[in-house]
């Protein structure tokens, strides 16, 4: 089973990103910084990476990561989802040119939370249906 990473500007919505994915038996670990990812990356098996655009450039750095040139076919293919407040427009606009290849308003993400986990288990990566 892949892993789902996160990164989460507070901790209510790390533990509620954590909590739904313990209750649906999901595999979902947190990072906070380009080396966090670069070991998550280096232990494999990562599905997907759920961005709060609050945290800002530290979001923003997470994504460009997998999407620069030199990233492997297999970190390109990481489904990157990004979700922030509505009104937060010039963010979802960043979070896009950034390579998220789905932003959410915080709302949808909140009420769809198991499914939209569930789908970034799923996907799995290179060679997995889904």
């Amino acid at each position: 089973m892949d892993v789902i990473l996160y990164l989460a500007a507070d901790l209510l919505w790390a533990t509620r990103i954590k909590s739904t994915a313990d209750a649906l038996g999901l595999p979902c670990r947190p990072v906070r910084t380009i080396e966090m990812l670069e070991a998550r990356l280096a232990d494999g098996g990562v599905s997907a990476l759920i961005v709060d655009l609050e945290s800002a450039e530290a979001g923003l750095a997470l994504i460009e990561r997998l999407h620069r040139p030199s990233a492997s076919a297999e970190e390109r293919a990481i489904h990157v989802l990004a979700f922030g407040p509505h009104v937060q427009k010039e963010l979802f606009q960043l979070a896009r040119d950034a390579g998220a290849d789905e932003v959410l308003v915080r709302g949808v993400f909140d009420r769809n939370l198991p499914e939209i986990l569930v789908n970034l288990e799923g996907r799995g990566g290179p060679g997995r249906a889904g």
